[in-house]
């Protein structure tokens, strides 16, 4: 089996609509996913709480595409469950899916509780059943969370974060796990309407804690967090402007320690969780960027 590092490659698309129940989209997803395999990319991440039942469709359309999720929330989906779906998902489709898992927010699960220990709980659930620990990795922010990446899992994938993250990630996790740090890229080269775009799609996650308790490690201030986010922070978590300053953004987590990184586009009018249509447009310009 290939390993999990080369499987994924440096660069995979991260996508809410790829799991849409939209009929009309739906039936495009199958031949999206074709394209993003064609287009170079290695892997797409399910966004949103994502269900091991959304991965076949793309699984099925490609031949050789990590699919993972990104990520299934342990509040909706029980671990025996999703331990079952990922075995029967493996049998027939080997080595094809990740199974990415995280714990959520307050404000976003009604049963959110101590989520560290919920997540050791899940894990063992998961190891109990025999899905193995190298085909799941964790949506890990603080150092808790990224221990147990590395030591349980086979490895992270912390979304909105910054380079300086990726390399304080890197050196807790060590060399072997995989990090897979999701980017929003923004494209858009006028800096007021890019980061206008970055704003509206930012207001709802500077509402949670697990975020913005992040970038307070990380050395911002609450005057960060107002009104969408500060150009400070909007410029470290989002890649926008021409061709040349995107892929500069990207190879910057590249440089400090991501393995691969899950780019999501955010385009104007997009919002976390909201009805969106398949940015393939925006994928061919990434993938030429990144060629």
């Amino acid at each position: 089996m290939v390993a999990l590092k080369d499987a994924v490659g440096r660069y995979g698309i991260w996508s809410g609509a790829l799991r849409s129940e939209d009929p009309a989209l739906r039936a495009e997803i199958p031949e999206a996913a074709a394209e993003l395999e064609e287009l170079g990319f290695g892997a797409v991440w399910l966004g949103g709480s994502s269900g091991v039942e959304h991965a076949e469709p793309l699984i099925g359309a490609t031949s050789r595409l990590t699919v993972a999720t990104g990520i299934l929330s342990i509040w909706q989906h029980e671990a025996p469950d999703a331990a079952a779906r990922f075995l029967e998902l493996d049998s027939r489709h080997p080595g094809r899916f990740l199974l990415g898992i995280g714990a959520s927010h307050a404000k976003l699960a009604a049963q959110y509780r101590r989520p560290y220990s919920a997540m050791v709980g899940y894990l063992d659930g998961l190891e109990a059943a025999g899905v193995p620990a190298g085909r799941i990795v964790l949506a890990a922010l603080g150092p808790k969370m990224l221990e147990l990446s590395r030591d349980r899992a086979g490895g992270a994938h912390p979304y909105l974060v910054t380079p300086e993250h990726t390399a304080q990630a890197r050196e807790l996790l060590g060399t072997g796990p995989l990090l897979a740090p999701e980017l929003k890229v923004v494209p858009d080269s006028d800096p007021e309407t890019a980061r206008a775009t970055a704003r509206d799609y930012l207001a709802m996650y500077l509402t949670l804690p697990n975020y913005t308790n992040n970038f307070l490690r990380l050395g911002f201030t609450e005057d960060d967090f107002t009104d969408g986010g500060s150009d400070r922070l909007v410029d470290a978590v989002c890649a926008w402007g021409d061709d040349d300053s995107i892929r500069h953004r990207i190879d910057a987590f590249h440089a400090a320690g991501a393995d691969h990184v899950a780019l999501q586009i955010v385009t104007p009018g997009s919002a976390p969780g909201a009805p969106e249509a398949l940015p393939r447009t925006e994928w061919r310009r990434l993938a030429g960027l990144l060629a």
